[in-house]
């Protein structure tokens, strides 16, 4: 990663608590920590970027990103390069946005509620929670499951599908959580709900290819590959091994954005850009992200953005689109 002035490097780390604690198989997720980096050219220009690692889906930690950020100089010298391991995709991603947004005047403008699937509590507090979001214009919702019983979560499932107005589609999250027995009893039970089930994502583990393709074509329902994808490398293996069903892509752990962009100008995908609980500085960066894509990937189907989070976070001016003012927030 190049840069053709001297820059002014800062960063600054956060922690948010979760509205209420986020269960899924890997466990209690109770808040998120990231980091938010700020460039200042020699014109006075100031570039954001955000590093929000996910250690449990293949990321650095945390304490990685800091002691990374930490050895970068402040001064970053005139025509001199920062190397970033592949071992840091958050790093990569957080600096390429920071750089790139120096020379942007505007931030993106948000899209429309509808064009997000809000996330649903885990479980059969999913059953009432779907109202509120619909009410201020979600119609789409994602709810992760292989965290009880199957016969258990297939009842919950049905209950919510009775509740859903007609209009809304339900994605199935299993975070790589059930066998194939599980899966078989998912997909079935969702092929039967008339297409109302947008996709199943990640039904098996990562290290179950074949299993999967074979799922993908018995199966009406789509399957998607999310922790199968982490990195642009896994991408790439999976597209060149036959898959092309439905890819969710966590671009804020994944690395450079434009490598992406490159890949999926060659190579079309059906893709999904998903959030993994940013700050308006990172949401921005991953709906300009979307955007782009969708003019690369012109005959891709048009799918809501995994970005429906927000409303798991606290009302504590990191979602602010005042970047400054965000910043000044974490003196």
């Amino acid at each position: 990663m190049s840069y053709k002035q001297s820059l002014l490097f800062e960063f600054r780390a956060y922690q948010r608590p979760f509205r209420q604690t986020l269960n899924t198989r890997y466990g209690a997720w109770t808040h998120r920590e990231g980091i938010i980096l700020k460039v200042t050219d020699g014109q006075g220009r100031i570039g954001f970027g955000e590093v929000a690692p996910l250690p449990w889906f293949g990321s650095e930690t945390q304490a990685q990103a800091l002691a990374f950020c930490t050895q970068v100089p402040q001064r970053l010298s005139l025509c001199s390069e920062l190397a970033i391991l592949s071992t840091l995709p958050a790093c990569t991603f957080g600096f390429e946005v920071a750089l790139g947004n120096l020379t942007r005047d505007i931030h993106c403008a948000d899209l429309k509620t509808d064009r997000y699937s809000a996330l649903l509590p885990t479980g059969q507090a999913a059953l009432s929670a779907w109202s509120g979001l619909w009410a201020i214009g979600h119609r789409t919702f994602k709810w992760k499951i292989g965290v009880a019983p199957v016969a258990v979560e297939l009842a919950w499932l049905s209950q919510l599908m009775e509740r859903l107005p007609l209009g809304a589609k339900l994605r199935l999250d299993a975070n790589g959580g059930l066998d194939e027995l599980a899966a078989h009893h998912w997909l079935d039970h969702c092929d039967r709900l008339s297409h109302r089930i947008e996709f199943i994502e990640q039904p098996l583990p990562p290290d179950s290819f074949k299993e999967l393709l074979k799922l993908s074509h018995r199966y009406s329902t789509p399957i998607a590959l999310d922790e199968s994808v982490t990195t642009l490398d896994q991408l790439k293996t999976h597209y060149f091994r036959g898959w092309r069903g439905i890819y969710v892509i966590k671009a804020a752990i994944m690395g450079s954005p434009s490598r992406l962009k490159q890949f999926c100008r060659d190579h079309p995908i059906d893709i999904v850009i998903s959030s993994v609980f940013e700050t308006d500085i990172g949401r921005q960066a991953l709906i300009d992200l979307a955007v782009e894509l969708q003019s690369l990937l012109p005959n891709a189907p048009r799918r809501v953005l995994g970005l429906g989070t927000q409303q798991w976070l606290p009302n504590d001016g990191l979602d602010d689109p005042d970047w400054e003012a965000l910043w000044q927030r974490l003196t």
